[in-house]
């Protein structure tokens, strides 16, 4: 591999770690506030950060023009998708959170199987979705079922957040369709975060730590993805994307000392061969 392929290869695999380790202090924050609060914290730090990463007063002129159907539905699809990811986040141990979550993006991408084997990808995400969930503890109560609705939810989210940002992407206004998107998010959980528990939101003592958390979340992956995409095609990307659930496990074992069973850790091998092959299977068809 080539110094630039290797070099790229770092960039995504730090760009990973960094969104992991944000996700594992958010969780560390839940001792403190709500998920929702945190989440709230997150997105409107994130709004600014990006608003001045990418320079995106330059939109603003153009606001009118926009097509504003496909960004109400990309940014609302942001929006559920991050709320019920640290709702997820909250109730299951952080590798098993993202692993169902990666299942939305990972169906999106079956939806478009158009030969016979194909289907060995659907049965290897349906297998891992079925070992992930530790079946006596759930049928003891010992397992949160809402935990996993919320991780399944926000991967449906995160598919129509795909979906969306495809239409999106037409419009042709870069990154700054995520400024928008972070912020329409930010300003409408506003409300309702500050009639839920205004005393959480004001208290600037954990602003820091919500900063740090949109900061790992949210300028240190793009400043890298977009150093990665400019260097790895879009076969590489994918198959590297599929390393999330597994970093996930282990930055939580690691900074929440989560442990995960043998058979989890089966089902999120399943997800990730899943998602490889479906990104193989993309690239020659």
């Amino acid at each position: 591999m080539a110094r630039p392929q290797l070099l790229a290869v770092l960039f995504m695999v730090l760009s990973m770690i960094s969104y992991q380790i944000s996700a594992s202090f958010a969780k560390q924050l839940f001792l403190h506030l709500d998920p929702l609060s945190v989440t709230i914290l997150r997105l409107c730090f994130a709004s600014v950060i990006i608003f001045l990463m990418f320079r995106s007063w330059h939109i603003l002129k153009r606001l009118s023009f926009l097509k504003w159907r496909d960004l109400l539905c990309y940014s609302a699809a942001l929006c559920l998708m991050n709320v019920l990811f640290y709702l997820s986040l909250g109730e299951l141990p952080q590798g098993i959170a993202v692993g169902l979550e990666f299942i939305g993006p990972l169906g999106l991408a079956l939806l478009s199987i158009q030969k016979r084997s194909d289907y060995i990808w659907v049965g290897l995400a349906i297998l891992g979705i079925a070992l992930m969930v530790p079946w006596p503890q759930a049928l003891q109560g010992n397992f949160s079922i809402f935990g996993a609705v919320c991780a399944l939810t926000a991967g449906l989210c995160w598919a129509f957040y795909i979906y969306f940002g495809q239409k999106v992407v037409q419009q042709n206004i870069g990154m700054h369709a995520l400024t928008i998107a972070i912020s329409l998010s930010a300003i409408s959980l506003l409300p309702i975060g500050l009639y839920q528990n205004a005393q959480a939101l004001l208290n600037v003592q954990y602003w820091p730590q919500a900063l740090a958390i949109a900061v790992l979340a949210t300028a240190i992956p793009y400043a890298l993805d977009l150093q990665a995409l400019k260097r790895l095609s879009k076969l590489s990307y994918g198959t590297l994307s599929s390393l999330s659930p597994a970093l996930a496990a282990l930055t939580g074992f690691i900074l929440l000392g989560e442990t995960i069973a043998f058979w989890q850790w089966i089902a999120l091998g399943c997800v990730m061969l899943a998602s490889i092959g479906v990104t193989m299977r993309s690239k020659s068809s």
